[in-house]
């Protein structure tokens, strides 16, 4: 399987693969009727008023704006893991997917003319088992799906030699330059 060597493309495939996981547990949230309000519809509730929100359009739009939040997130997530590498993926991932998750569900929560957002404890709490099931999925998506190179680090210090090389290297030492 061809490796995306690309953080972009990543953080927009992988964004997407973790969307895909906290959609379905926020479905399954609804109807287990824990959670009052969708993810979608508390995200649409920002832009348009709370009967809309809950249409097939403002559906529509929730779930645009929930994907763009997604995926910055995965841009963050592919980011720190090109700095910090692909070990410990279930610490790193519950660690974003609830880090980045309280900023979108506080962003909502804060704007005023939001006619949707969710008050009660078991919403949040759905919200918050959404975006750890998000954040594992994200961190699993990318270090199965990036590619070696971009997870290339520097040595940690000017002191000593690395133990490995770096793809570059490797690659450089092949074609003989």
């Amino acid at each position: 399987m061809a490796k995306i060597r690309d953080r972009n493309t990543l953080a927009i495939v992988t964004g997407l693969i973790g969307l895909a996981g906290l959609m379905v547990v926020d479905g399954l949230s609804g109807r287990a009727n824990i959670s009052k309000r969708s993810y979608r519809e508390a995200a649409a509730g920002m832009f348009v008023t709370k009967r809309e929100a809950r249409n097939s359009s403002g559906q529509v739009l929730g779930v645009v704006m929930t994907s763009a939040v997604s995926i910055l997130g995965a841009k963050y997530i592919v980011n720190e893991m090109s700095k910090s590498g692909r070990d410990n993926i279930l610490s790193k991932g519950l660690l974003a997917g609830v880090a980045i998750g309280a900023i979108a569900t506080a962003i909502p929560n804060v704007v005023p003319q939001n006619s949707v957002k969710p008050k009660d404890a078991a919403s949040n709490l759905s919200y918050v088992l959404g975006n750890m099931v998000y954040g594992l999925l994200t961190t699993f998506a990318v270090s199965k799906l990036g590619h070696d190179s971009l997870f290339d680090t520097p040595p940690q210090n000017d002191y000593l030699k690395p133990t490995e090389q770096t793809s570059e290297q490797t690659y450089l030492a092949a074609v003989g330059r």
